[in-house]
Order: C-alpha cells, then structure tokens, then sequence
C-alpha cells in the first residue's frame, strides 16, 4: 500500500472509530481504559476530567498507546495502533468545538475548569489486520 492511501486508511478508521482504548502508565505497568478520540488527520483528542489518574499518569510518562478499530469479528477489521506522546490540552476554543451535550454527565459545560483533553500526538502509527494483510506501519516524518 502507498503511503498516501496508508494515511487515508488510518484516517479513515480514527475518524469513524471513535471508542478506543488508551494505555498510559502506572508504577511500570500499563493501565488501559475505553475512551472517546477525536481526530485532527493523526493527532487524537480525548476527553477527560483534569482531577483523573490518567492525568498524573501521563504528567509522570507521557508515552502512550491507542488502539482504534477492530469492531466485528476481527476477521477482517482493519485496526489502528498509535503510539504517541499525550499532553493536557486546555484550549477553549478545542474545549467549544469538541463540546457535546452527552458531556454534561461529567462537565457543568464547555468552560468548566476540570474539562480538558488529552492530545496525543503519534510517532508511530501502524495499520493491522486489514483484509489479511501484514502490518504496515506509517512513516511520520
């Protein structure tokens, strides 16, 4: 696959994969939880309450892995591994465009202070399982 169509199929399936899971670490070992991603071409967006886990996770190892995709029976289901450095994103104008009302759960609204997201840029980026192909990996530079 080009590496033109091999970023169009990624984006492809971040974009329309919007659950996926996140591994941070703690104390070693990794700890992985079901989140939302947002996508802006490869960089992803998350959702989180600044007062988390995750947060103080990632201010101690900002290295983090994402895996989105792989919905049916893993028989055909392209999937995406990103591996990347998160960061506190806190910028409102991202914080009001992003904002969803299924948010209120959490959030008192888009400038409620603990409402901040994890931007993860990727360094690695690697598409799996697609048709049966081997893995291919997506040069970042």
């Amino acid at each position: 696959m080009k590496e033109l169509e091999l970023k169009e199929k990624v984006i492809e399936i971040i974009s329309n994969h919007k659950t996926g899971i996140l591994a941070s670490v703690e104390d070693n070992k990794p700890h992985c939880r079901y989140m939302t991603f947002y996508n802006e071409e490869l960089t992803l967006y998350s959702p989180t309450k600044k007062d988390t886990e995750k947060i103080a996770e990632i201010e101690k190892n900002p290295y983090v892995s994402v895996l989105l995709g792989y919905e049916d029976k893993g028989q055909r289901d392209g999937y995406v591994e990103l591996l990347g450095k998160a960061s506190i994103n806190e910028n409102q104008s991202l914080k009001d465009r992003l904002w969803e009302e299924s948010f209120k759960k959490w959030f008192d609204g888009p400038h409620d202070p603990n409402y901040v997201f994890l931007e993860i840029q990727p360094q690695t980026v690697r598409l799996l399982n697609l048709e049966g192909e081997p893995p291919q990996e997506l040069s970042l530079k």
